[in-house]
């Protein structure tokens, strides 16, 4: 925890500022009031120890005008001069704690035991409200109940892992899922109650990814102005999430790898070693075997976040995914747009149908927003849709045109090339194409060998 202690007296403040560091905490202190509140306004503190004397100033004023403006914040207060009129007085402002200088070590553990406690209470409820909110907005997002058979198998595997602390690592490409799929996990295991904390690998720099990550202290870079504690600190006892881990900078992979197996860190700047109680569960788009093959990535690192692996495949291979999500879509953003819709039409499913979604779940769910609010009747047609959509020809399509419908004006010749091409496309080899197709592989063969796609 980061705490401001408010006193002006400097040696009982440097005093207190150090216990508070012997404690594993992190403080900075001020000699007045004004200052503190200053200070309160800049950075973001855990909790207020605050002098009940500060010279000229009063220090229940200053209380009644920190939780004012940061009610939330919980606030101890400590004087030389006590007595119970003063505590009964501070504990009706506000106030969670009164200690009486001077104090011994054990009472003063004691204060910040019960702050801390107070804190982590505080950060539970302001997580089951972003979750609540998160829930509402992310009701959109119908994770558990896939019809395709490969999602069916990738869920039952993570669900299965989700209540063990092994580390699970989720491939698949942008936009699939696997970000939702973390948090499923986190939810559905024995840690569901503590902290589901992400962290970014390709967006910052590596010195500031690496403090993101483990936290710094003070000077330890250009702009590192007070202590910080990481990511790894604010997931303590929950789950680490590491989204697109195969961009992580070759420089800190040996310190996450050491964190994976020793669970050890150590912040930038810092010789302190310290230990991490955090379940780490990791997502990218990359071909991390290829990314180790040109040294783009540890090998250990890999098999060592390699114990629970699963694939998010992409939309354009769950068809009836796809027609479940369009639907699901359609509802929510029907009922967030305050319109009464009656469905996608079959002209505008089969455009959803032909479309290869390259951005997967985002892309989709972005279209049918966009198709809701822009839809001139109460049935989405091919038109309220994007004209990337419409104007998109499938690879290999007959004479490079859209691939063509059932009862199309053309021969079978052509809606056979048009199915089979689709078929190859959408199948990771030729022998799931030749079952799908109900043929054998070598039938499969002359009819590709005929259409020119040896």
């Amino acid at each position: 925890m980061d705490f401001l202690v408010i006193d002006d007296d400097k040696t009982f403040r440097d005093a207190t500022c150090f216990l508070i560091d012997e404690s594993g905490h992190y403080a900075e202190g001020v000699e007045s009031g004004r200052l503190g509140i200053e200070w309160l306004k800049e950075d973001k503190w855990d909790a207020v120890l605050l002098d009940l004397n500060l010279g000229e100033e009063n220090g229940l004023e200053v209380l009644t005008e920190i939780l004012r403006k940061y009610p939330q914040m919980p606030v101890a207060m400590f004087t030389a001069q006590g007595s119970i009129k003063h505590a009964v007085e501070a504990m009706r402002r506000g106030a969670v704690d009164f200690l009486e200088k001077p104090f011994q070590r054990e009472q003063f553990t004691t204060v910040l035991a019960r702050l801390q406690r107070l804190r982590q209470m505080s950060q539970r409820i302001e997580r089951l409200e972003q979750e609540v909110v998160e829930t509402k907005s992310q009701n959109i997002e119908p994770i558990f109940d896939f019809t395709t058979p490969v999602m069916r198998a990738a869920m039952d595997t993570l669900m299965r892992a989700a209540k063990t602390p092994a580390s699970i690592l989720i491939f698949g490409d942008t936009g699939t899922g696997k970000s939702v799929a973390a948090r499923a996990v986190h939810e559905k295991s024995h840690l569901a109650d503590k902290p589901f904390v992400t962290v970014s690998c390709p967006s910052l720099s590596k010195e500031l990814l690496e403090s993101e990550l483990f936290g710094h202290v003070k000077g330890s870079f250009t702009g590192a102005i007070k202590d910080h504690w990481g990511k790894v600190r604010a997931a303590e006892g929950g789950t680490l999430f590491l989204d697109e881990i195969g961009d992580l900078p070759m420089e800190i992979q040996p310190k996450l790898l050491r964190l994976l197996q020793e669970r050890e860190y150590e912040r930038l700047g810092e010789n302190v070693t310290r230990w991490a109680n955090v379940r780490v569960i990791a997502a990218t788009n990359r071909d991390l075997k290829k990314r180790v093959a040109e040294g783009a990535f540890r090998e250990d690192l890999y098999f060592r976040l390699n114990v629970i692996a699963v694939e998010m495949p992409p939309l354009r291979t769950r068809d009836a995914d796809l027609v479940r999500f369009a639907e699901h879509y359609e509802i929510y953003f029907s009922d967030q747009c305050g319109r009464k819709m009656e469905g996608l039409s079959p002209e505008a499913m089969t455009l959803i149908m032909g479309y290869s979604w390259p951005g997967n779940l985002r892309e989709l769910r972005n279209a049918i927003e966009r198709a809701v609010i822009l839809a001139r009747s109460d049935k989405l047609t091919p038109e309220d849709f994007p004209a990337e959509m419409r104007g998109q020809t499938s690879v290999g399509a007959p004479n490079g045109g859209h691939v063509p419908q059932v009862g199309s004006l053309i021969s079978l010749e052509q809606l056979e090339e048009a199915h089979l091409r689709k078929i190859l496309e959408r199948s990771k080899s030729l022998t799931e194409a030749a079952e799908i197709l109900g043929i054998d592989q070598a039938t499969l063969y002359r009819k590709r060998k005929k259409i020119g796609l040896e």
